[in-house]
């Protein structure tokens, strides 16, 4: 199944231009989606899951008309929230039960069979009974994805999940996303390079409503390959270098600054840097490339 977007534009009534004439095509895989806060990235997961209408463009899934058939959608999508409200007294065994009711499960043995498996599969088990809003936070969103997953859906949409989770539970997800992402199409949007990087083949970056870049992982690092380069400098001689350099990002290693700037050929005092995505991104968003 593939997901096709075109065209897709959605305005607000304060003028914000959320999602400016977006189009990508997303196969089966990881996908992952940056973009800094207010790039669009929650508007256009919103639009998907069909929470919101846009103002023009098309979207289709398989065959499925995401903008006009949301029944349709609602059907095959697994949906997580950046942040999702919990019942306080409930256990996550019940809450789940509940929620595959309410996406249509009447059949109570098959309830029951499949939320014990849903269980297993994101850890969390030998929790079953507790309230969900005692989970930590990284259970939490290990329960997010097991609501997500009732119904075995086609679509899967995650907006920044790992914010807040220390690495173990960042690891713990990591890992169930890219189990699930082996048969299905799981859209993960983020504003964390890393996220991407460890997870995703297919990506996009987005910012001021606009896609800045969409295709292969490998194929954006291309764009920088042999043209970052590195120094540490002084504070006071920051604003300096900034003025008179492309420079990409900057970030303090032993109390100093270290830079990285853009650069088609050498730079004398600078360092050839061994490009990363974060280079592709920030440079993405400067207009560097």
């Amino acid at each position: 199944m593939e997901l096709t977007i075109k065209n897709l534009n959605k305005q607000y009534a304060n003028g914000v231009h959320a999602l400016n004439d977006v189009s990508l095509t997303i196969n089966k895989g990881m996908f992952g989606l940056l973009g800094p806060n207010g790039a669009g990235k929650s508007s256009l997961m919103r639009t998907l899951a069909t929470l919101q209408d846009a103002d023009s463009g098309s979207v289709m899934l398989g065959d499925i008309d995401v903008l006009h058939n949301k029944e349709a959608v609602r059907r095959v999508l697994g949906y997580l929230p950046q942040e999702f409200g919990v019942y306080p007294r409930t256990s996550a065994v019940d809450l789940l039960d509940h929620l595959a009711i309410l996406k249509g499960f009447g059949n109570s043995a098959e309830r029951k069979e499949m939320v014990g498996q849903l269980l297993n599969k994101v850890n969390l088990y030998e929790h079953r009974k507790n309230a969900v809003s005692s989970y930590s936070g990284g259970m939490r969103q290990r329960f997010g994805i097991a609501q997500c997953l009732i119904g075995s859906p086609k679509l899967v949409i995650v907006d920044e999940p790992t914010a807040g989770l220390d690495p173990g539970e960042r690891n713990r997800f990591y890992n169930i996303l890219s189990e699930i992402g082996e048969n299905i199409i799981v859209i993960l949007s983020t504003h964390i390079v890393q996220d991407v990087r460890e997870l995703c083949t297919q990506m996009a970056i987005m910012d001021k409503g606009k896609l800045l870049f969409s295709g292969n992982t490998d194929d954006a690092l291309v764009e920088v390959k042999g043209k970052v380069w590195e120094k540490k400098v002084d504070k006071a001689e920051l604003p300096s270098y900034q003025t008179n350099y492309k420079v990409i990002s900057n970030k303090l290693v032993g109390g100093k600054p270290l830079i990285h700037v853009f650069s088609d050929g050498e730079l004398a005092g600078f360092e050839k840097a061994e490009e990363n995505l974060e280079d592709v991104f920030f440079a993405k968003l400067n207009e560097l490339v």
